[in-house]
């Protein structure tokens, strides 16, 4: 079951990214880490909500806890290029008025989706990249780490094991490698939506490569109207269909609710152009859909309730705290 509906209260959704790590090879305390890191997430974004603050604060916060937990592919636990570095790619949006910011191939923020939050609020622009995007970091007073702060051992084993099929010409059939990033989406108590992703890219991505999650209307977008789509997955494909406003286009032209037109976009229109991945999505009735068209995504709802709902693989999303 991937549809969920709301009352009038508010509502968040997460994801740690879709492209899971096997079920067969996944341990029980890798799992019960995996859910403890969403159920953190959740926790930071519910505790905005349920204050009366933002969907845009909510969302924020959510992604930030996701940034700094090593276990998922964006700020310190983002994936190395094919050259070794590390490029991360994150963006905000806002459903009150579609105001935007993003940046692209950056390493050194703590927090690339507070970066992509100062464009939005602080520039006359919506995307910045590169070292332009990090003297602008900079210049507005974000925090900053050493490279030695994002290196985590397994993402740079994954690299070394992806060069070397690639050199043997072996395909990676690991979807955790392929694709990875994480999201949220919230609904407030004032009615309004806000979208949020962030990433590390694809392991062994040419160096400059930027996906969907930047991309506003791919990866990434809100719009108090329709709905807050955050996505992970194969971001080329998504760009090409512009996969987040396709959603939000089904519901507003050809009167979709939520759960039809995103399971449409992730189903039928991504999953056969080679599109592997998912999306996390509300709507501005507080409808949550979370379709992904892979082996598992990470993910996450709260609501008022305070009940924090998970899940990893094809299975009903559960609050792994209660009985």
């Amino acid at each position: 079951m991937t549809s969920i509906s709301s009352g009038n209260d508010f509502a968040l959704a997460i994801h740690g990214g879709a492209g899971t790590i096997l079920r067969n090879k996944m341990t029980a305390e890798r799992e019960a880490a995996y859910h403890a890191g969403l159920r953190r997430s959740l926790d930071a974004g519910r505790a905005v909500l349920a204050d009366g603050g933002s969907a845009l604060d909510a969302v924020s916060a959510a992604v930030m806890v996701l940034e700094d937990e090593p276990l998922f592919n964006a700020g310190r636990g983002a994936v190395y290029t094919s050259a070794g570095k590390q490029e991360m790619d994150a963006a905000v949006m806002d459903g009150r008025d579609r105001a935007a910011g993003a940046v692209a191939g950056i390493c050194g923020p703590r927090n690339p989706v507070l970066a992509a939050r100062a464009v939005m609020e602080h520039s006359g622009h919506v995307l910045l990249i590169g070292e332009s995007a990090m003297a602008f970091c900079r210049k507005r007073g974000l925090a900053f780490e050493e490279p030695a702060y994002f290196y985590t051992e397994q993402r740079w084993q994954a690299l070394q094991e992806t060069l070397a099929m690639q050199k043997s010409g072996t395909d990676d059939q690991d979807e955790s490698r392929r694709h990875g990033t994480v999201g949220a989406v919230a609904l407030d108590r004032h009615g309004n939506l806000a979208a949020a992703t962030s990433t590390g890219g694809m392991t062994a991505k040419s160096p400059g490569r930027v996906g969907d999650s930047p991309v506003i209307g791919a990866g990434t977008w809100a719009d108090n109207e329709t709905c807050a789509v955050s996505a992970t997955g194969h971001g080329e494909i998504f760009i090409r269909y512009a996969a987040a406003h396709e959603i939000a286009s089904r519901m507003r032209h050809a009167g979709q609710s939520l759960e039809e037109a995103s399971r449409a976009v992730v189903m039928d229109m991504l999953a056969p152009a080679g599109g592997s991945g998912g999306i996390i999505a509300v709507d501005r009735l507080g409808n949550v859909s979370l379709p992904f068209n892979c082996s598992g995504m990470y993910r996450g709802v709260v609501r008022g309730d305070g009940r924090l709902l998970t899940a990893i693989y094809e299975e009903p999303l559960a609050d792994f705290e209660r009985p």
